[in-house]
């Protein structure tokens, strides 16, 4: 049989087994310890943000970025289509209403549209961004670094700027994604909006198992955000609560393998850029109707997730590809179902979907895993040109 090769695994192969042991030898194995401290604290210090917050999930970061931008029931949040659908979800828990976007190019937002959208759909009142078709006062838009791939963070920022609108990046796939030039030069993914959020799911670049973390330059938003993830604890002693508060605290056992984690973090990104590298030099030049999608020219991405194009449609198809490499025992999968089609969103207002269906229909992800040598590359590779 055929050696299984999966889409994208945990690469434990640090100090991960030293620093969880040290944390159960300790004791400290909940949501207090030194190695929540010290990984938010490396984690800040590595992606140049002023302060970090350590949480349950990308998702947990998400709800309590969403409400520490202001975001009330009632409000709306510009997101997205073609995304996991944790990045929409948390507009909900706050009976908020999402509006779709299409992707450009990059899969990211489409950044012509959203600044179309905002100039011909509504209207600014009072310095507030007002729908013109539900009444609703638009507070936030939500913009997804898909698969480490980079968001047009400047069109973004000075459209929020133009119409008051409060920025989250969800920078859960693009963990050491950064601008190489131009106005954010040097600056990380999730680092130039108002709030950044992270996620260490077992299939993110790196993981603490479950786990994400939150990145501001406001310190003060920090502050609260860490206030608000530990049960909003006025009086440690007396417990008192003066708002309702989130048990959203990561744990000092999913800390201690993040911080092992962050230590192989460039490591990782460059056994994933050679990787890459393979798989874009043989498909590209070898098999004809397909093509590997690329990255923004403009960033140093952290190459997270590969992905096929599916350039000829009579000899391919995504269940073909997909159906194919499972027989040879090689793990693949479709992009994700568009949120905005989804049972609890089929309702929603969307904005000129286009680009997302295609994407949708042609894109198939390959093995990406950091531990992936070039020989698994070679076969996946292999495999696919014998698909007839």
């Amino acid at each position: 049989m055929d050696k299984f090769i999966p889409l994208s695994v945990p690469n434990l192969k640090g100090n991960e087994l030293k620093y969880v042991t040290d944390a159960v030898e300790t004791e400290w194995v909940s949501t207090g310890g030194a190695y929540i401290d010290r990984y938010e604290a490396e984690f800040a210090n590595y992606v140049n943000a002023g302060t970090a917050v350590a949480c349950q999930s990308g998702t947990a970061g998400l709800h309590l970025a969403l409400i520490l931008s202001g975001v009330e029931k009632y409000h709306e949040v510009i997101v997205p289509t073609l995304t996991f659908i944790a990045a929409v979800n948390p507009v909900k828990y706050l009976n908020a209403y999402p509006v779709f976007m299409d992707c450009d190019d990059s899969m990211c937002m489409d950044m012509a549209k959203l600044k179309e959208f905002c100039k011909t759909e509504c209207t600014l009142i009072d310095n507030k961004l007002i729908n013109n078709s539900s009444g609703r006062h638009i507070k936030a838009v939500v913009v997804v670094h898909v698969f480490g791939n980079m968001v047009d963070m400047p069109a973004v920022m000075d459209i929020a700027k133009e119409y008051n609108l409060k920025v989250i990046e969800d920078a859960t796939e693009a963990l050491g994604t950064y601008y190489l030039d131009g106005r954010y030069k040097g600056k990380y993914a999730g680092t130039i909006a108002d709030i950044g959020v992270y996620s260490f799911n077992g299939n993110k670049i790196i993981t603490t198992g479950g786990g994400g973390m939150m990145v501001s330059s406001d310190t003060g938003i920090m502050k609260r955000a860490k206030y608000l993830s530990t049960q909003a604890k006025d009086d440690a002693v007396d417990f008192i609560h003066n708002e309702v508060g989130y048990n959203y605290r990561m744990t000092n056992l999913q800390a201690a393998l993040g911080v092992a984690q962050l230590e192989q973090l460039e490591h990782f990104i460059s056994i994933k850029k050679e990787n890459y590298s393979i798989y874009k030099s043989r498909i590209n030049d070898d098999i004809n109707g397909l093509r590997m999608l690329g990255f923004r020219d403009d960033i140093r991405p952290n190459y997270w997730f590969y992905s096929v194009y599916i350039v000829n449609t009579e000899k391919y198809s995504r269940k073909k590809i997909i159906e194919s490499l499972a027989n040879d025992h090689i793990q693949t999968r479709p992009i994700w179902g568009l949120i905005h089609e989804q049972k609890p969103y089929m309702h929603a207002q969307t904005y000129k979907i286009e680009r997302a269906f295609d994407y949708y229909n042609r894109v198939v992800n390959l093995p990406c895993s950091s531990n992936l040598s070039a020989d698994d590359v070679y076969k996946v590779i292999e495999k696919i040109s014998a698909i007839s």
